[in-house]
């Protein structure tokens, strides 16, 4: 992929990998981020934000992170944009099945280590 990776929008609903997160990929990584705690959220703020990249929590309350990324894709500006699961998940055959979603270009397991997150996106990016 040619384009350089800035701008990511994260959907997760825990506060404290949100804190994380952000720091990990923000003054480390040096990405742009908007954080959203929900599904409905991320749908009604993603268009706007335009991100190059989505990082969906898998297991939320109400909408999900597979259930999320579908309402994402029939926005039609983000029908295309390059999405990684984030998940607790860590079964093979869990995994296997998360990338069989349209665009999911990887699966990170949590917990994840924060000073290796960036690095371990940017690997992720540039590998699609």
């Amino acid at each position: 992929m040619g384009a350089e990776l800035q701008r990511i929008l994260y959907v997760e609903d825990d506060p404290d990998i949100q804190a994380v997160a952000r720091l990990a990929l923000e003054a480390v990584g040096g990405f742009t981020v908007t954080i959203c705690s929900s599904g409905p959220e991320a749908i009604r703020e993603a268009e706007a934000f335009a991100p190059d990249l989505l990082i969906l929590d898998v297991m939320m309350p109400g909408m999900d992170g597979p259930d999320t990324l579908r309402a994402l894709r029939d926005i039609p500006a983000l029908a295309e944009v390059p999405a990684i699961f984030m998940t607790a998940k860590i079964r093979p055959e869990e995994i296997e099945d998360l990338k069989t979603h349209e665009q999911v270009i990887d699966v990170v397991t949590k917990p994840f280590d924060p000073m290796g997150l960036p690095d371990r996106i940017r690997e992720i990016w540039q590998s699609m």
